[in-house]
């Protein structure tokens, strides 16, 4: 009726942004979903559009995580939040020696986010899952009203299989270990940081996003006696190492100058007064490896291309329980201890 204003739907070719609609388990939802997200991760699984996913599981134990990522901004050198959420998943599976088999992606929008936006973050993590040959099997979507989130939330769970015979797991850990690093460290967060502050930094500073299963398998082909990993991401490798002397009441000596930090890392922490050591990474591993293997060990790691500049940073020792000693360049010692707050908050 003339004078009447309309009250349908937009479609969402009709929208260059997120509405409230999108979430409202309506029309705008599903086409949404049928539209955008299940074309960009179709497969058998995640087509049937149930409430869950059925998948096979071979023998051996089953691996389960769960995370929620917050990035800011969504988009930096080398990533964006969709990456980083397929990555970042991934490796804490990677990091108990389980092969990853699918994921679930949930998605939370901010009412006001740019469609051209929400699809940039799906075909990224869409191509993140194809790399690294992990489905997304199931997810959500929800919207919140303006104001009251930021842009994209992204929250994820992955399961993996542990192979009969690996047993991996930070109470394995033994005075003697020696500790392995499987590159440079730092580069993730100084990208995030020099790019929310709008720093023009000299060399090239990227995140070093990335899935370390493949690295993890060929290792542990190798090398199925290794005691334990962790992905280093928030608080670095030195909060890493903290948290395991002072659960494991063990000692923790680290040669600084073993440590690999990329020199572009390095000035950008100097001038901005960050250590690198407690600055995130979203694609390195910490390995924790008897002493007789660690040689092996490091061959192994050395022998794929995320692990091409793996190296020996420390060792596990029955001196100073719970407590990680810094040996510097000039043979000096200081003590690493937890940040009393996150260094670099929304960093993942």
């Amino acid at each position: 009726m003339s004078g009447v204003a309309s009250n349908c739907p937009l479609p969402i070719s009709a929208t260059d942004q997120i509405l409230l609609g999108h979430g409202s388990g309506g029309k705008l939802t599903a086409e949404l979903i049928e539209r955008m997200i299940v074309p960009a991760f179709s497969n058998p699984a995640l087509d049937t559009l149930d409430d869950q996913a059925v998948l096979a599981v071979e023998a051996g134990h089953l691996a389960f995580t769960t995370d929620s990522y917050v990035v800011s901004p969504i988009f930096f050198p080398g990533g964006d939040i969709g990456e980083l959420a397929v990555n970042g998943t991934i490796n804490d599976l990677a990091a108990g020696g389980a092969q990853p088999i699918a994921l679930s992606l949930a998605f939370i929008l901010e009412e006001g986010l740019p469609i051209a936006d929400l699809r940039r973050v799906i075909e990224s993590a869409r191509r993140a899952a194809a790399f690294a040959g992990v489905p997304i099997v199931t997810g959500d979507t929800k919207v919140v009203g303006r104001g009251n989130g930021d842009q994209i939330f992204i929250n994820t769970s992955g399961v993996g299989v542990v192979a009969p015979g690996v047993r991996l797991g930070s109470a394995r850990i033994r005075a003697g270990d020696a500790i392995l690093l499987s590159g440079s460290i730092g580069d993730h967060g100084i990208a995030i940081m020099a790019h929310r502050a709008g720093l023009e930094l000299e060399g090239d500073i990227v995140s070093d996003t990335a899935p370390l299963h493949a690295l993890v398998a060929a290792l542990l082909r190798t090398c199925p006696d290794v005691h334990a990993m962790r992905d280093p991401t928030r608080g670095g490798v030195a909060s890493t190492l903290v948290e395991i002397a002072t659960r494991n009441k063990l000692g923790i000596e680290v040669d600084e100058a073993a440590i690999p930090v990329r020199e572009p890392v390095r000035g950008a922490c100097e001038l901005l007064g960050l250590d690198p050591l407690f600055v995130a990474n979203e694609g390195k591993m910490v390995v924790f490896a008897p002493e007789k293997i660690a040689d092996r060990a490091l061959e192994a790691m050395r022998s794929h291309p995320l692990g091409r500049h793996a190296c020996r940073i420390g060792s596990v020792t029955n001196h100073h329980p719970s407590v990680v000693e810094l040996v510097t360049p000039v043979r000096g010692r200081r003590l690493l201890d937890l940040p009393f707050a996150e260094l670099l908050p929304r960093i993942c």
